[in-house]
């Protein structure tokens, strides 16, 4: 199995397969075991797929082309006249996923809290080799330092997504990007930015024939973070919440600086630094 983003997909359109329509409201049912398997990174990791909720994430995901295998529908809602899941429903089906008809116990089983949503699809996750990763000058891309809690990566990468970030490139023991909890928190934005893993060792090779600068945060930084006129190729790097950037992966950047504090706070939370971070590269990049 591979997760690599340029890996051929099951043809999607209308020469696929169309997908089977199956109502489920057991769950104990095989099919919902197996999907809320997904829940655990082994599983995940194992089949190559992942859950995302919300019918809105949803058609992110259709819309952005990637591979939908199955969408686990509110049956209540279906019989209850949505037109936009009723669409949902057809598309899925015309591209090849099957669809369950579900009741609203079988999607709290697989959404593992109360009130879930109306639907839950399962996808099949991207992942884009680190060799592929190529910058322009201007362009921006955040590398994240053994990053732990899914609620900061998820909003790095909606935050990456907003201000147009060309990848966000996970290094040494990371978060699963494909946790329910962190494609919750990227609001849709999983589907739009480029996700990278990569071993310490991999991406000190790679970093050895990278062009652009790389601009660590870091509590030993010297300078202003507004100071570097991010004209180059720019690979920010952002490091643990607890522990900030390593020794060595600090040494690996041609920059280190610091975001200046007023207050008795002695650090900003991760996805907020990262956000400051950002958004002041591409303010600097526009202004080029």
């Amino acid at each position: 199995m591979t997760d690599d983003i340029t890996a051929p997909r099951r043809r999607a359109g209308p020469l696929a397969a169309p997908g089977r329509i199956k109502d489920i409201s057991s769950a104990a049912n095989p099919i919902v075991k197996d999907i809320r398997a997904l829940a655990q990174k082994r599983h995940r990791d194992e089949t190559g797929l992942f859950l995302v909720e919300g019918l809105k994430l949803v058609l992110d995901g259709l819309d952005a082309g990637w591979e939908l295998g199955t969408l686990v529908v509110s049956k209540a809602a279906l019989l209850g006249g949505s037109e936009v899941l009723t669409r949902a429903v057809s598309r899925a089906v015309a591209s090849g996923a099957d669809v369950i008809e579900a009741s609203a116990k079988v999607l709290e089983a697989i959404a593992r809290r109360d009130n879930p949503q109306s639907a839950i699809g399962v996808f099949r996750r991207q992942l884009v080799p680190l060799a592929k990763i190529a910058l322009a000058p201007g362009e921006v891309a955040v590398a994240l330092d053994r990053v732990r809690d899914p609620g900061n990566l998820g909003t790095i990468l909606r935050t990456a997504d907003a201000v147009g970030a060309k990848a966000v490139v996970l290094v040494g023991d990371c978060v699963d990007p494909f946790s329910l909890e962190t494609v919750r928190a990227t609001m849709g934005s999983i589907f739009s930015v480029p996700v990278v893993r990569a071993k310490e060792a991999e991406f000190l090779a790679w970093r050895q024939d990278f062009a652009g600068q790389i601009v660590g945060t870091h509590m030993a930084g010297t300078l202003d973070y507004r100071t570097p006129d991010y004209a180059a190729a720019t690979l920010l790097f952002m490091g643990n919440e607890q522990a900030g950037l390593s020794a060595e992966m600090a040494g690996t950047c041609d920059l280190l600086v610091r975001i200046p504090q007023a207050g008795r706070a002695d650090s900003l939370n991760l996805a907020v630094a990262t956000g400051v971070m950002l958004f002041e590269a591409r303010r600097k990049a526009l202004t080029l």
